[in-house]
């Protein structure tokens, strides 16, 4: 069945980086495209970024552009979130998804920006 299972979270300094992890099991990964999304405390989902199954083309919410770099290795299934230059907005649950027939979500990781 389909797995994604999110790592890399932690608490971090404003202006600080981290970068997020998802390994992805049970489908053809090279085949979908891939989507960050995160829940900050209190608010709704919001989109942050996807990628294109062949990882040429990206897309990012502008709260996000120019800090955030989507990336993806299509030989070990893994799509990563490299966030630079963190805010105190940017503290939310960051999950991984895909639609594969439906939609798919990981546990999350959680990302807390604070001094």
């Amino acid at each position: 069945q389909v797995q994604l299972v999110e790592s890399g979270g932690g608490l971090v300094q404003p202006g600080g980086s981290l970068r997020l992890s998802c390994a992805a099991s049970g489908f053809t990964f090279s085949n979908y495209h891939m989507t960050w999304v995160r829940q900050a405390p209190g608010r709704g989902l919001e989109w942050v970024a996807d990628i294109s199954a062949g990882g040429r083309s990206t897309y990012y919410a502008d709260s996000v552009k120019g800090r955030f770099t989507i990336s993806r290795d299509n030989a070990n299934n893994t799509v990563y979130l490299q966030m630079d230059s963190l805010k105190p907005e940017d503290t939310a649950v960051y999950y991984c998804a895909t639609a594969v027939g439906r939609d798919y979500w990981g546990q999350g990781t959680q990302v807390t920006v604070s001094s």
